[in-house]
């Protein structure tokens, strides 16, 4: 009989590592649709940013809605970063570089297509700023979980003593 240790991972040990990545893919293909876009977004970020800053013109709440979509982008592809981190790294402790690297392939991929996505809605425009956007979100999550990882204390692996 082959030990549980070495059987091969089923389907279930895989969804469990990758499940949040892939609802939080669908969720940000839901954020690429039309409802999400500048022109509906904005009288609900217009009336917040009023409320926080009553003096501020038109041109000062303009440019704020715009950087409050920006970092959107940002924290959106920071937490997708770390959400796919985790479905790679599948339970294993530590960093590995080839699973960052695997991140951001699979981030810059799929920001490419939410762009691409979006150049297909109506009220929304494709952007490779967005993408560069999106792509830094996720190199600083991934250097926030590499710095994580390094100040992460070190457990011995446990010694096996023949008895």
């Amino acid at each position: 009989m082959i030990p549980p240790a070495h059987h091969p991972p089923c389907t279930t040990h895989w969804l469990r590592n990758w499940w949040p990545a892939i609802l939080w893919a669908a969720s940000i293909f839901v954020f690429s649709n039309g409802l999400f876009s500048a022109a509906n977004t904005g009288p609900i970020i217009f009336e917040i940013l009023s409320w926080l800053f009553p003096r501020a013109g038109e041109a000062a709440l303009a440019a704020a809605h715009f950087y409050v979509r920006k970092s959107a982008h940002l924290s959106e592809y920071f937490l997708f970063s770390l959400l796919v981190l985790r479905g790679f790294r599948a339970g294993r402790p530590g960093w590995c570089w080839t699973w960052a690297l695997a991140t951001l392939a699979v981030v810059a991929a799929y920001a490419s297509l939410d762009e691409f996505h979006q150049s297909f809605v109506p009220s929304r425009t494709a952007s490779i700023y967005d993408v560069m956007i999106d792509v830094t979100g996720a190199t600083l999550a991934l250097a926030a979980a590499a710095l994580w990882a390094a100040y992460q204390p070190r457990i011995p692996p446990p010694i096996h003593t023949a008895e």
